[in-house]
């Protein structure tokens, strides 16, 4: 009893390797962005507020 026809080359496995690498990166980022979502929210600065004086002007 051997494997499939579909996976007796070598692209179907790269194929499902690739696959499995952006699942994974999937749920990673998943966690990453639940993460900054589930901190307290900082200072945002208001868009009709002072500029900011630490970028200098051309």
């Amino acid at each position: 009893m051997g494997l499939p026809a579909w996976l007796q080359n070598d692209g179907a496995w790269i194929a499902i390797g690739i696959s499995v690498l952006f699942v994974l990166a999937g749920v990673v980022m998943h966690r990453v962005f639940l993460n900054i979502l589930k901190q307290p929210p900082g200072e945002i600065p208001l868009p009709g507020g002072p500029p900011n004086e630490s970028r200098p002007h051309e």
